[in-house]
């Protein structure tokens, strides 16, 4: 799916970015400054105005497909929630060039950070793909550590991924409306790693939310930094449910499979699920 004109420019993405890094944070899924956000910008933006300072980088994987576009990119080691007051001091704007194997990377003189996310490699990674597959224009990758979806990882049974979803969609019926194919489960890899970014790539094409069992959780959209940060909000407050049925016995009986087909059938969603 591509963005119709008009589309946002610089100061708007860079709002909605810093807006999604504040929810993220008010439901308690980026501790200290854990997670990172990127952009994917598939027309002409003017970096230099708000990040005149520019240096050459390689990138962590080539991609030549995302030539002469930018990627909006979380500075390491900042805090998403302070992205909406200090975008300059947070971010940077890495523009990909010949042959994708390096790029410009546009800074402020007031940065808060030395380098890009050191999960650049699986951003990139998800971006390219989405563009190869389906030619969007748009991008828009988060990873965040919702406690629940995170605390869940850690239990074996919760790693299976069919088990995963039939737990936790069955607590509100928005779940199965936003996320239709559930989220995705992949084990555990070392953060940054070429396995992780493997792995992720993998499950991202089908999946809008995934789980990086023991780290936390993946999401892209296609038409909203903000979409993004609410599949993870989503499938944290499902999490949060089975964390809450788990604490009373398992007490609570969620919906069931008819009512969640029902539900299905009235809305015209597909599932596999359930």
């Amino acid at each position: 799916m591509a963005l119709e004109p008009p589309f946002p420019e610089l100061d708007e993405l860079l709002t909605m970015i810093g807006e999604a890094g504040q929810r993220l944070c008010e439901i308690e899924s980026t501790e200290g400054a854990a997670g990172n956000i990127s952009v994917y910008v598939g027309w002409p933006i003017e970096p230099r105005r708000r990040f005149p300072i520019a240096e050459t980088i390689a990138t962590p994987i080539a991609v030549p497909e995302l030539e002469g576009r930018a990627v909006i990119v979380t500075g390491s080691g900042r805090r998403l929630r302070e992205i909406a007051r200090d975008a300059e001091g947070n971010v940077g704007i890495a523009v990909i060039g010949p042959g994708g194997t390096g790029a410009a990377v546009y800074t402020s003189p007031r940065r808060h950070f030395a380098r890009l996310t050191s999960e650049f490699n699986s951003h990139l990674a998800i971006h390219r793909d989405q563009v190869v597959r389906t030619s969007t224009n748009f991008s828009a990758v988060i990873h965040a550590q919702p406690p629940y979806i995170t605390f869940l990882s850690h239990i074996p049974e919760y790693r299976d991924q069919r088990f995963f979803n039939q737990r936790i969609m069955r607590w509100e019926p928005e779940t199965i409306v936003f996320l239709p194919e559930g989220v995705g489960v992949t084990p555990f890899c070392v953060p940054g790693s070429p396995a992780l970014m493997e792995t992720t790539l993998a499950a991202m094409r089908h999946h809008r939310v995934i789980v990086w069992s023991k780290h936390g959780v993946v999401a892209r959209s296609d038409t909203s930094v903000k979409r993004a940060a609410d599949y993870i909000e989503y499938a944290e407050i499902g999490a949060r449910y089975e964390y809450m049925n788990l604490r009373c016995g398992e007490r609570a009986e969620g919906l069931s499979a008819d009512e969640i087909h029902a539900i299905c059938a009235h809305l015209g969603i597909q599932q596999t699920i359930f």
